[in-house]
């Protein structure tokens, strides 16, 4: 094969690795393992664009690179392939969602193969077959099956809880559970109905049905999360979102809080993504109280960080979608108040916490009573207080507090400011207002101040000192078809558990999949949704689960997919262990990786797994930018003006396809074709051509700069694709695609193919020993590869291969013992042309079973020096002369040189000045 063909060598070598399935991982106890991990795609129908595979890439490029250093190396991929644009498209077209999705997880595939992963695909994973989430069902049951412990801090079995009722009721069970949770004897419990029994369990349980305030969009049919609302709308298709109560399945995640919060020191993960998960989780140390509301029964409970601020509170402030607050409303309010509610509850959470210009709010009419001082304090709605946060009520002291301060201030509310005395350690700056008393905490530093404050609530039986947490229990159902149905039937409006031994609990067929005329959700449509209990039916659950539920213990099936009897086995899960590297986007840090580290420690409680976190190591990749192009039309006509000549015209820009150009020239006979309405279009050229203009910009359709990772491997191959996208810069950094670079990539590839053949293309290889410079030309290229594989830094070596091979070509290398190591070295960045050089050095094994070279420091120290040589001041001669020479042998080296002595003239030097390993300076 004289030329480089890359598609025949591409394909050649995609086919052998999947009949040799040289890339699927068994458990060998004889070697280290390395599990690397990408977080599995939604297979949407757009397929790849080029931006998709970058952090695909790295983790490719890693785990070939382990491959060579001797480890067992796991490296699947999979799909996230239930959630809401399937099934978007199947209420539009009536095709159900599993087809579309089946033909994208095809289209998917293809493209992932082309660039030449090497994915276990035996090991591949799918969240919407029913044999996966089986087990997503199963971990649901384990999960309704057990409660939190808090004096073992751990989850157990629900039926030790169960143990402790019958044998001495709850009083002194020390476990997370509902607030309002009753306390009871063993007799009563003994007395309670068995509904009354099982609704007592739901407030303890880790996956609990309760009534919560949602997102509910009445035109997708379904709850979104707050991520997926914005200004009040869905995120998807724009429609209204209203803040609805609904009963809805969640998850205890809060009783993990302050493990998920300590473990993050355990992880090698990007600071900011720690720092956003604390952040989410929240973690504050205070005291809750209660104001008692004046002439009403009502008791408003507060969370606060500062109770030592308790004299300087002037209003209380309850979130609007709160059952207290419309309660509070008096008569002479009530039209301003409701309305505002009306308004108010409506916002998303994220949307109220993120707009801090707009302030709004109404007074209840109704008072409380500061239980410190006895002073009647108004009792407000504001949008800045939410009700699932804390207890949905903010006790305001707007001397020493911002947003308490604007709203006082925007509503002419009292501004009191507390003694200094009280406010040192950390308080928010005083505000100009109405110093005053600080009563019994007068004088009191901080610390003192809030202990002080605290011994008073627990002496009064009106409050104590807590510890709260920002994250809220995550709610676990949509009101969607094409998600995991959950494994619940309901008797008297009462939850229970199907039998292990029918799962999975299948989705079932409907004709429509909207929410049904009754408003419920689409599995209501189903013909017989029902579980039959000694020889009675009884109705389905019709929510099914969210997206984040088969996506947050897939990492552990990849493990053993195959097993049909457990949701890992014991080997699989103790010789794999947790992900030794994690790559993928930061937008998933308060939800997916949340979520899978929860799962993960609860899984580790019930000693299914021997791992507390999932993920050791993560990287986050960042964005592939498009570069988009724009043409230049004349205003009012269809002729189209070069971008160098535009000025000259009064011209409107337009987003031109990039795939119709090429180093910016633009293909114009593809331009008429692309549209109908530019087939007659007219063009004002610069030397012959159209250049296009070009602006970096978020890659989407509808900027036509979206690049086809198919359409580069057609025409310059996966392997120029994948050194290219590594070439574009640091892993990490944001950064432009710039089809116009990727030339340099292909034309260095084809320079590797040359090393390796002569003048006439024939395959030409020498068993000479190498030279020094070429041994040099090597060994520090070993060294920058393996140092930058340590540091994730391939950009870098995509740089030093370059460096490399032009070397190399300059010294008209062609030795084995270069070539071969060279091979190696390269082979996790351009693994197909790596294969076929391989193979025409004579090995009949892939090069994933060689061994990454070994660095020789030796070859890198240098045994001589140039010397630049001075004379009078100024450089004359560059000499080479050895390192291990005396000043004195330097000397007369440098002396005895004969354009040194042209130089001289025959002069004697009167002084000589030698720096070894530096410079030589001669004065005549």
């Amino acid at each position: 094969m004289a030329d480089y063909n890359f598609q025949e060598i591409e394909k050649k070598w995609q086919e052998r690795w999947e009949t040799s399935q040289v890339f699927n991982a068994k458990i060998d106890p004889q070697r280290p393992k390395f599990y690397s991990l990408d977080m599995f795609p939604y297979p949407s129908g757009a397929g790849l664009h080029v931006g998709h595979p970058l952090g695909y890439i790295a983790s490719d490029i890693v785990t070939r690179f382990k491959r060579l250093q001797g480890y067992n190396v796991l490296h699947p991929m999979g799909y996230d392939s239930f959630g809401l644009p399937a099934e978007q498209y199947a209420i539009q077209t009536g095709q159900h969602p599993a087809i579309t999705t089946e033909q994208n997880i095809a289209r998917y595939t293809e493209q992932l193969k082309n660039i030449g992963f090497a994915f276990d695909w035996d090991k591949e994973v799918r969240t919407s077959d029913p044999s996966y989430y089986k087990w997503t069902q199963w971990i649901f049951m384990q999960l309704f099956d057990s409660y939190y412990d808090k004096n073992e801090d751990k989850a157990k079995d629900i039926k030790d809880l169960i143990r402790i009722f019958e044998q001495e009721g709850n009083a002194n069970v020390n476990a997370v559970c509902d607030e309002d949770t009753k306390t009871f004897t063993a007799n009563e419990w003994k007395a309670f109905s068995e509904k009354e029994q099982q609704q007592t369990l739901l407030q303890y349980r880790l996956t609990y049905l309760a009534e919560t305030t949602v997102n509910w969009c009445a035109a997708l049919g379904t709850v979104l999360s707050n991520d997926e609302v914005k200004d009040g709308f869905s995120e998807r298709g724009g429609h209204p979102v209203e803040r609805k109560k609904m009963m809805q399945w969640s998850m205890r995640i809060t009783a993990y809080a302050e493990r998920l919060l300590n473990d993050l020191e355990k992880v090698d993960w990007p600071e900011p993504i720690k720092e956003m998960q604390r952040n989410w989780i929240g973690r504050s140390v205070g005291a809750e109280m209660i104001f008692q509301v004046k002439d009403r029964p009502q008791q408003i409970k507060v969370f606060t960080t500062r109770i030592d601020t308790i004299y300087g509170v002037t209003y209380l402030a309850l979130a609007p979608e709160s059952d207290l607050a419309a309660e509070l409303i008096t008569d002479d309010q009530r039209e301003e108040a409701e309305a505002y509610i009306q308004v108010a509850k409506n916002r998303s959470e994220r949307d109220r916490m993120s707009d801090v210009k707009t302030i709004s709010g109404a007074f209840t009419g109704s008072y409380a009573i500061n239980p410190f001082n006895g002073e009647e304090i108004p009792v407000w709605i504001a949008d800045y207080v939410l009700a699932g946060y804390g207890t949905g009520a903010v006790m305001a002291v707007p001397a020493h507090d911002e947003r308490d301060y604007n709203f006082a201030n925007h509503f002419g509310l009292e501004v009191r400011q507390v003694l200094e005395g009280s406010m040192e350690n950390g308080s928010f700056p005083g505000r100009d207002g109405i110093a005053m008393n600080s009563g019994f905490l007068d004088g009191l530093v901080m610390k003192d101040a809030m202990e002080k404050a605290i011994a008073f609530l627990e002496e009064k039986n009106i409050g104590k000192g807590k510890i709260q947490y920002r994250m809220r229990d995550a709610i676990f159902t949509r009101q969607r078809y094409w998600g995991e149905p959950l494994p619940v039937y309901f008797d008297d409006g009462i939850p229970y558990l199907v039998d292990e031994k029918d799962l999975p609990i299948v989705l079932p067929e409907v004709d429509k999949y909207l929410p049904t005329e009754d408003g419920e959700p689409p599995l209501g449509r189903a013909t017989d949704w029902t579980y039959q209990v000694n020889g009675k039916d009884y109705p389905l659950e019709l929510s099914t689960m969210p997206g984040w539920a088969g996506s947050s213990w897939y990492f552990l099936r990849y493990m053993d997919p195959q097993n049909n009897t457990e949701l890992v086995s014991k080997d699989a899960q103790q010789y794999w262990e947790a992900v030794d590297l994690y790559i993928g986007g930061a937008e998933h840090a308060t939800g997916h990786l949340l979520y899978s580290r929860f799962w993960t420690k609860f899984l580790y409680d019930k000693g299914l797994i021997n791992i507390v976190e999932p993920f050791k190591k993560m990287i986050n990749q960042g964005m592939i930018q498009g570069r988009s192009n724009f043409v230049y039309r004349i205003k009012g006509t269809n002729t189209f003006v070069s971008h160098g000549l535009r000025k000259d015209h009064d011209t409107a820009a337009m987003h031109v396809d990039v795939n119709i150009v090429h180093n910016d020239q633009l293909d114009l006979d593809k331009f008429k074709a692309w549209r109908p309405d530019l087939a007659d279009a007219e063009f004002i050229l610069e030397d012959g051509k159209y250049l296009c203009g070009a602006e970096v910009e978020k890659m989407s359709k509808s900027k036509y700069n979206v690049v086809n990772p198919d359409d580069i491997i057609e025409r310059y191959g996966a392997d120029t694709l994948r050194l290219y996208e590594m070439f574009l810069g640091p892993l990490e950094q944001f950064k432009p695609w710039n089809t116009n670079g990727i030339d340099g990539v292909s034309k260095f590839l084809k320079k590797l193919w040359r090393l390796f053949h002569d003048k006439n293309g024939n395959f030409s290889i020498s068993n000479a020993n190498p030279t020094k410079e070429e041994l040099k030309t090597l060994h520090k290229t070993i060294k920058k590869a393996e140092e930058d594989m340590n540091n994730y830094s391939f950009n870098t070596s995509v740089s030093s291969f370059m460096i490399c091979v032009n070397e190399l070509s300059a010294l008209k290398c062609n030795k084995r013992d270069i070539l071969e190591p060279l091979t190696i070295i390269i082979s996790p960045y351009a693994p197909h042309i790596a294969e076929e050089l391989w193979s025409l050095l004579g090995h009949d094994r892939s090069v994933l079973e060689a061994r990454f070279p070994q660095f020789n420091e030796e070859f890198l120290t240098e045994d001589a020096h140039e010397y630049p040589i001075s004379i009078n001041g100024k450089m004359r001669v560059k000499l080479p002369i050895s390192l291990s020479l005396s000043k004195e042998e330097i000397e007369k080296t440098a002396l005895a040189d004969a354009n040194v002595q042209k130089w001289l003239d025959g002069k004697t030097p009167k002084k000589i000045i030698v720096v070894p390993g530096k410079i030589v300076n001669i004065v005549v």
